[in-house]
């Protein structure tokens, strides 16, 4: 390796191909970052990213998931689709040969391993054939003039070409994983639902009882299966990707969900921060989901918010106004994001897509940019069209015919 940095023992063709300024790691190589599979170094801020398991999520949060951060996905009120991201990020890290940690407070583990949905790998295209033509067919019909003039030179998000890349691929909800996939990878699980002691050498430090359990068990398989950053590592490096499912919830022995004023305040924010300095130190990198909107305090959730490095919030939807409102009738729900790291730099990447929304499609859960219908459009009531009309010819004929007219005129 010396000698690619310096050019010795090379031919003129190969010294004239070859630079000299060459960054050479602590282990003599020309990178400072390890090769993990599954993960590619940030030109921002210089850390490995990991996908999230939907590209588009990556383009909206800088490329990916940074090793060693935490993940927060705020629920949507009945917790369909935060699942389902929920999985996608699993199954990405099956994909990628990564190893998992699942934890549940409902759920066993080994149930949500064998539901994680089918990977479309780049062998065939085959899968998404008729989405990508669905999605081609949109975006002809809003180039010919059925968008507003300010959404015609937006780019989408969802890029169709990146589902093939090594880096983030797209799922297919309608199949679940085969299990000789599954079979390839170590994961680890935790379930609340198997009572196991507290262990005499670990004190609670007023944590609920759920917690404790759960730091120890994420602590142990970091520090014994060689996940640790800290410690040099004989055999080759591997990401753990961690999974929470509904933490802070009452199963969790947590009250934070049942009342205003709860007992255990500070319970869920003393196993965030303990847990963020654990994945600081390892590579790995963590999602847990969180019931926010049952979360009545919200200064707790606020607090939780800022024990996090990326926060995701979903609104479904169902069983709101928003349901059955024809401005909204092509998706499912809205995505918002609450908070975007700041790694080894003053600033983030902000990307200039403010307006996301979500839909679940035959076979592929999609993030994109929310695109409302003007007005005289094919989605306006045939009602709202006479009316406009008319309001136009009161305002054409002058001040005599509005004083005669409709009184309901909105200036």
């Amino acid at each position: 390796m010396a000698a690619l940095a310096t050019g010795g023992g090379l031919t003129g063709s190969e010294r004239a191909t070859t630079t000299s300024f060459q960054r050479k790691g602590p282990d003599g190589g020309g990178s400072r970052l390890a090769f993990v599979p599954g993960t590619r170094p940030s030109v921002r801020h210089g850390q490995l990213l990991l996908s999230s398991g939907l590209p588009s999520l990556d383009n909206v949060l800088g490329g990916g998931l940074a090793v060693g951060t935490l993940l927060l996905l705020e629920e949507d009120t009945y917790g369909i689709y935060s699942n389902l991201l929920f999985k996608h990020f699993l199954a990405e890290g099956v994909v990628c040969g990564h190893n998992l940690f699942i934890a549940s407070d409902k759920e066993e583990p080994s149930d949500i391993l064998k539901a994680l949905p089918s990977p479309l790998l780049n062998t065939s295209i085959s899968g998404i054939e008729d989405e990508v033509t669905s999605l081609k067919s949109k975006a002809d019909c809003q180039e010919s003039m059925k968008i507003a003039w300010r959404y015609q030179n937006v780019p989408n998000l969802e890029v169709t070409q990146a589902a093939f890349s090594k880096f983030g691929h797209y799922f297919d909800v309608s199949k679940s994983m085969t299990p000789e996939l599954v079979q390839n990878i170590k994961w680890y699980g935790f379930s609340l639902l198997e009572e196991a002691p507290l262990y005499p050498g670990i004190k609670s430090c007023d944590m609920a009882c759920g917690y404790t359990r759960l730091l120890h068990s994420i602590q142990q398989v970091i520090h014994q299966q060689g996940y640790d950053g800290s410690i040099p590592q004989k055999k080759q490096r591997n990401i753990l990707r961690i999974g929470i499912q509904s933490l802070g919830s009452v199963l969790w022995g947590d009250d934070i969900c049942c009342t205003e004023n709860p007992q255990n305040t500070h319970s869920l924010t003393k196993f965030l921060y303990s847990l963020r300095g654990l994945l600081r130190t390892s590579l790995s990198a963590c999602i847990i989901t969180i019931p926010s909107h049952l979360i009545q305090n919200k200064a707790i959730m606020e607090r939780v918010t800022n024990l996090s490095d990326t926060v995701v919030g979903l609104e479904s939807f169902i069983g709101s106004e928003k349901e059955t409102n024809p401005l909204y009738k092509d998706y499912h729900g809205l995505i918002h994001i609450r908070q975007i790291p700041r790694l080894n730099c003053l600033s983030y990447d902000v990307s200039d897509t403010k307006d996301l929304a979500f839909r679940l499609k035959r076979k592929l859960f999609t993030i994109e940019r929310l695109h409302l219908p003007p007005d005289l459009s094919d989605t306006v009531s045939r009602t709202t069209k006479q009316d406009l009309a008319e309001s136009a010819k009161l305002l054409s004929s002058g001040c005599s015919v509005m004083a005669i007219g409709k009184k309901h005129l909105d200036f």
